[in-house]
């Protein structure tokens, strides 16, 4: 641990164990008491960061926000559908780095459900997920990629929520799911988006 006065090297340290519980415990596991053990330090420790659960629930969604954030976007392989194809492999839990994110996000959904400020927090990522999303929709259609009459909220809808339902199968059945099948399944749909 920094020194007592080295308020942000500890506030540093802080969210980096709520990070690590996050990825390994999921939002259901994070509490004042792992993330002290995780720290090394006691709850009271931690009880001048947060206050409350709520506020630990706040700031761990900041810190998944954050980590979500530093991860190098795709370079798109092309306008339209290849782009698209580059967004969808993004977030597919092809690694252990994405994997652990992937269900921070997937055991938020829950504390989100019972909270309108979490619910609300949790809606603005889904906005800016499918406002990634409809670029390369849009190009597709532009370029003939997708039929011309092609709504592109509805293929974007379609999309974020098939890549919503890869993501969930990996994590619960990596066996049956290892990365080059969720490449191929990525693959085929973008395939039948086309036709």
């Amino acid at each position: 641990m920094p020194a007592r006065g080295d308020h942000d090297a500890r506030r540093r340290d802080v969210s980096q164990a709520v990070w690590e519980v996050l990825a390994a415990k999921g939002f259901g596991g994070l509490t004042l008491r792992a993330v002290a053990a995780q720290l090394g330090a006691s709850t009271g420790l931690l009880t001048h960061y947060f206050p409350s659960k709520k506020a630990l629930m706040r700031h761990a969604l900041e810190v998944a926000h954050e980590h979500g954030q530093r991860r190098e976007r795709p370079v798109a392989e092309g306008e339209g559908l290849p782009g698209l194809r580059a967004a969808l492999l993004h977030v597919m839990p092809l690694d252990p780095e994405i994997a652990a994110m992937n269900r921070v996000w997937v055991s938020f959904w829950d504390a989100a459900l019972g909270d309108d400020e979490l619910a609300a927090a949790e809606l603005r990522r889904y906005e800016r997920w499918r406002g990634m999303l409809r670029p390369h929709v849009e190009a597709a259609v532009r370029l003939g990629q997708l039929p011309a009459d092609a709504d592109p909220d509805d293929v974007v809808a379609t999309v974020a929520g098939f890549a919503h339902g890869l993501v969930v199968q990996a994590l619960f059945d990596p066996a049956r799911f290892p990365p080059q099948r969720q490449i191929k399944l990525v693959d085929d749909f973008v395939a039948l988006l086309a036709r």
